[in-house]
């Protein structure tokens, strides 16, 4: 099985991750390794800042672990922020039944009452070096869009809208 989370940045999908493979025992792969490892080993041009890009750059390598895991029958978490919408469109139906797609996304009314929370939490699994970009208007727009684009693509968005810790173990204990 494969369980891919992504969602808009700050949602905690990484901090998922981490209690996922703490509950199943199974390793987890993080979009943002994967996509500083091709930066820095200099194999792209791309920056971090490059999201745009990023997404379908790091798409076509995401995508064929996924299958190779899958062919291999082999567990995995996967998450990032770098899904593309039509992730779908990727795999053929014996891949689909293998995969557990959460989308996470914060509605603006949890940003506004959460704002310092959500920055004070920021580093709880990994430590950011600079988050001096995150803004609540950033921040809103983010999660508007991926909350907007995955459900036009006909996904489940899972929205924190009261309690963060409720959704994500209630997300944790689907599994």
């Amino acid at each position: 099985m494969i369980v891919l989370i992504t969602g808009a940045s700050h949602t905690g999908k990484t901090v998922l991750a981490q209690r996922l493979l703490e509950k199943m025992q199974i390793p987890y792969l993080s979009i943002d390794h994967l996509k500083m490892g091709l930066i820095r080993s200099g194999q792209t041009d791309l920056t971090p800042e490059d999201d745009d890009a990023l997404t379908p750059y790091l798409w076509r390598i995401v995508r064929e672990i996924i299958k190779t895991a899958i062919e291999n029958r082999q567990d995995l978490i996967v998450e990032g922020c770098y899904v593309p919408f039509d992730w779908r469109r990727d795999f053929d139906e014996p891949y689909l039944k293998e995969i557990r797609f959460l989308c996470l996304a914060m509605t603006d009314a949890y940003i506004d009452a959460h704002f310092d929370a959500i920055l004070s939490h920021a580093s709880d699994v990994e430590a950011r070096l600079d988050d001096s970009y995150c803004t609540v208007e950033k921040l809103k727009a983010d999660n508007r869009a991926v909350a907007e684009g995955f459900l036009r693509a006909g996904e489940a968005v899972t929205r924190i809208e009261t309690n963060w810790e409720a959704v994500i173990e209630a997300l944790r204990n689907r599994f």
